[in-house]
């Protein structure tokens, strides 16, 4: 899957790669003048990831934000000296339209939920950017920015839009096609813009937008800059900016190189990472490797050489690209089974030198940061998730973190009947599992698990560093079950069948309210609240019929509505 033109033709039989680089851009030009970095939105009109549709007017497709996705990635590691990134237009008059109407019209019920999720994700990352990288991302709205385009302005920490008599922000997806803004928006109007609900529900149903100073007044910018001086003023905010943070100036970044990546009918294949699929049973036979004890690098130095071999970073890139390929291309695969191999000591020696340094060395922190990312990916995806830990396994740690984001772990008590001489399996809980990766619900998988029980927390953390067999790691609730070598064969197998015999839909509805307990944030509504609404509402008539407002927008004519609230 290289060039663009690929990727097009594999979009058309159902294989979509989310893998590219800056000389691949057709949408997008990344730019680095010292610590500022300029993201500029050019939009090729006729560069849809499939045919059928024009990208007018900087409007986006999920091939735009494979871009953006990956542009995100490489400031963060391979630009670590930026210190502010500034996302613009080329176009003049016109920020971004926001995500292409007919392509949504045209695409399947699962095309489009896949492509806000991961849009999602992507301004998620860019937030991420803002609050614990050092990156500041500023907007520069030199145009109108409608729709998806607003909501790429919103990650931002910082809005300006030039002050003229035609550039607005809007939302005006509710009143022209009968559907919700798709990637946060309004979320993030309310909850981190912090506009009063009576002006975010006046905004959300004005087509037009808010231009200018009623913009600012409302809080859906922060400054209206007149076009004489926008430039200027962009400028100056950006060094401002970039004056504020704390990331090194100094630093080498780290190349992310091509991923060695196969696929085949039934296999896809990394370095360190497989994935067997079984299209009769619906399942993923996912096999992650752990690194060997010369993969563990001795020193933060030899850190920085390895780059992007470090094995912590290349498994995790790897993880990130299979779920965004599994996700995206494998919708029938609805069960997906993780196991490891490979020695836990190894692992936890390279998980100490880049977990204890996080504070103080910035690839130890964005190494750190990027796994926390692909973590919520996984919980955010809509397919059963079930660890199978055995002997020979290391899920110890970061990779711990992969068993508690399943919906069931189970355990060999014991060893295979043709193993009687190996060690049995155990697990190991270490700092990793106690906060560094958070879940959207801000909770640790630990706290998810246990919520509501703060004193059974307290004991875990006595066994942290404790290799815990199967008998112990039951008691202790961190694991589903633990069958003997007799059982075993059998549970998993009624397991995976019980599984494939169940509604998908109801499915992912279960695991979806099981996984997030708690606190309810940005992110939860996001991927909670609002995707489970969009979700019914692009199935409804009223939006995605024939006479629906989708089909129609553009004819001339408008979407005919069923009056009835359900």
């Amino acid at each position: 899957m290289g060039d663009l033109a690929s990727v097009q033709a594999g979009a058309e039989s159902g294989s979509v790669s989310f893998e590219t680089s800056p000389d691949r851009y057709r949408h997008w030009r990344l730019s680095v003048d010292g610590d500022i970095a300029t993201l500029t939105l050019d939009v090729d009109d006729h560069g849809g990831i499939v045919p059928g549709y024009e990208l007018k007017m900087n409007s986006y497709d999920l091939g735009v934000d494979i871009e953006l996705n990956d542009a995100v990635q490489r400031l963060r590691f391979e630009h670590p000296a930026v210190r502010c990134v500034v996302v613009t237009s080329a176009k003049e008059r016109m920020f971004s339209s926001g995500a292409n109407i007919r392509m949504l019209a045209q695409s399947s019920h699962p095309w489009k939920v896949n492509f806000c999720k991961f849009t999602n994700e992507t301004r998620n990352a860019m937030e991420d950017a803002n609050e614990n990288s050092g990156q500041t991302y500023l907007a520069a709205l030199n145009g109108t920015a409608a729709g998806g385009g607003y909501e790429i302005a919103l990650a931002c920490a910082q809005i300006l839009l030039i002050d003229d008599s035609s550039s607005a922000v809007s939302l005006p997806e509710v009143p022209l096609l009968g559907v919700l803004p798709g990637t946060g928006g309004l979320t993030r109007v309310t909850d981190k813009r912090h506009v009063r609900r009576d002006l975010a529900d006046v905004f959300a149903t004005r087509p037009e937008g808010v231009r200018g100073k009623t913009a600012v007044a409302w809080g859906l910018v922060d400054e209206a800059v007149p076009r004489a001086t926008f430039d200027e003023v962009v400028r100056e905010r950006a060094l401002a900016a970039a004056a504020r943070s704390t990331r090194p100036a100094d630093a080498r970044g780290i190349p992310f190189t091509p991923l060695r990546r196969t696929i085949t009918t039934n296999d896809v294949a990394y370095d360190h990472l497989t994935a067997d699929l079984d299209r009769g049973a619906s399942t993923a036979a996912i096999t992650i490797k752990g690194p060997s004890p010369a993969e563990v690098p001795d020193s933060l130095t030899r850190m920085h050489e390895l780059g992007a071999d470090l094995w912590m970073l290349a498994v995790t890139r790897e993880l990130d690209d299979l779920i965004l390929h599994l996700r995206t291309n494998e919708l029938e695969i609805g069960t997906w089974v993780f196991r490891t191999v490979g020695d836990a000591e190894s692992l936890l020696a390279c998980e100490r030198l880049v977990t204890a340094n996080r504070e103080r060395d910035w690839l130890a922190n964005e190494i750190n940061l990027y796994a926390k990312r692909t973590l919520k990916r996984l919980d955010v995806t809509s397919r059963s998730l079930i660890a199978l830990i055995e002997p020979g396994s290391c899920f110890a740690g970061w990779l711990l973190e992969v068993a508690l984001a399943c919906d069931r772990q189970y355990m060999l008590d014991g060893l295979p009947e043709d193993d009687a001489e190996g060690a049995p399996a155990a697990i190991v809980m270490t700092e990793a599992n106690a906060g560094p990766y958070p879940m959207g619900n801000a909770l640790s998988r630990l706290e998810s698990r246990f919520f509501g029980h703060a004193d059974h927390l307290q004991t875990l953390a006595a066994h942290r560093g404790q290799p815990l067999p199967a008998a112990e790691a039951l008691e202790l609730g961190l694991v589903t079950a633990a069958p003997d070598n007799l059982d075993w064969d059998d549970e998993i197998r009624l397991v995976l069948e019980e599984r494939a015999a169940l509604s998908p839909d109801a499915l992912t509805g279960m695991e979806a309210n099981h996984r997030f307990v708690g606190p309810e944030t940005t992110e939860t509504k996001i991927f909670g609240r609002l995707a489970a609404w969009q979700n019914w509402i692009f199935t409804r008539p009223n939006a995605a019929g024939p006479e629906g407002a989708l089909r129609r927008y553009g004819t001339g004519q408008r979407g005919q509505f069923d009056r009835k609230r359900v």
